[in-house]
């Protein structure tokens, strides 16, 4: 067994376990579903997929704006439990780089902060390049250069360095899609709001409390994934007396930034 394999093996039983509880803390944020069904272009007589759908909160929000969706995860756990919450959604346990359907299947595609468990960018893209009729493939994901701006640096440096090291730049990022045959890329950056619904690592941007609550980190991947329990116990405290002083303000501030704290990545692929 190589060695990338056994972590991968790894990374999916984590990824077992935090879908027990996950949706105790994640939902589909009605602002991003918005965006993303804007850029999906979405048609009721069409069909769509969401690549890494977890437990199907974005499949699902999505759903209500039309079409025929169906969903993809390598977690056996995410699907069982998306499967539970409605059966409007064709859900199917599969890996990006080798998706069980025909050709032109679909007229979009959607992948939300999940680029990053993906064996390799190209042949997953060119996967979901290959299922794509003609239409958007819309990721909303970070790159690693956002994440080393976030203020969580100051409390979980190592976590948050493994973190941004798993993402891919925004440069791989195209470059993948353009190997992968799609034909142009466009860009928008995404800034946490303060009512932000979905709790992913960055959520709590305007709410640093919320790192203190265990059930808040178990659904997110860097702290159950990539921190230990001795870089957890001291960034916690660190952190609870820096919101009890107020000087948690000087360092939210201190991180600032005006370049988003996640991209919206929408690539197009041209009927021929």
């Amino acid at each position: 067994m190589s060695l990338k394999f056994f972590h991968r093996l790894k990374k999916m039983a984590v990824y077992e376990q935090i879908g027990q509880g996950y949706d105790l803390t994640r939902r589909a944020d009605p602002d991003i579903a918005a965006r993303l069904a804007v850029h999906l272009q979405i048609k009721s007589d069409s069909s769509y997929l969401d690549v890494g759908c977890g437990t199907g909160n974005y499949t699902l929000a999505l759903a209500k704006y039309g079409g025929l969706w169906h969903g993809v995860d390598q977690s056996k756990q995410m699907i069982d439990a998306a499967t539970n919450k409605s059966n409007i959604v064709a859900w199917q346990v599969a890996e990006a780089e080798a998706l069980p359907y025909a050709d032109g299947s679909f007229s979009g595609v959607l992948c939300t902060l999940a680029i990053h468990h993906f064996a390799a960018l190209t042949p997953s893209f060119r996967e979901i390049y290959r299922v794509l009729a003609a239409g958007h493939f819309v990721l909303f994901t970070a790159t690693p250069e956002q994440m080393s701006k976030y203020w969580l640096v100051e409390y979980f440096p190592e976590a948050i360095h493994k973190s941004a090291e798993q993402m891919p730049s925004l440069e791989n990022v195209k470059y993948a899609l353009n190997e992968a045959g799609f034909n142009s890329v466009n860009i928008e950056p995404y800034s946490i709001s303060e009512n932000l619904q979905d709790l992913f690592l960055y959520s709590g941007k305007h709410r640093p409390e919320m790192y203190l609550d265990e059930n808040v980190r178990s659904g997110i991947s860097t702290f159950a994934l990539l921190a230990s329990a001795d870089e957890i116990a001291a960034g916690c405290q660190r952190l609870a007396a820096d919101i009890r002083t107020g000087r948690i303000t000087d360092i939210v501030n201190k991180y600032e930034n005006n370049h988003g704290d996640y991209l919206f990545v929408i690539a197009d692929k041209v009927a021929t």
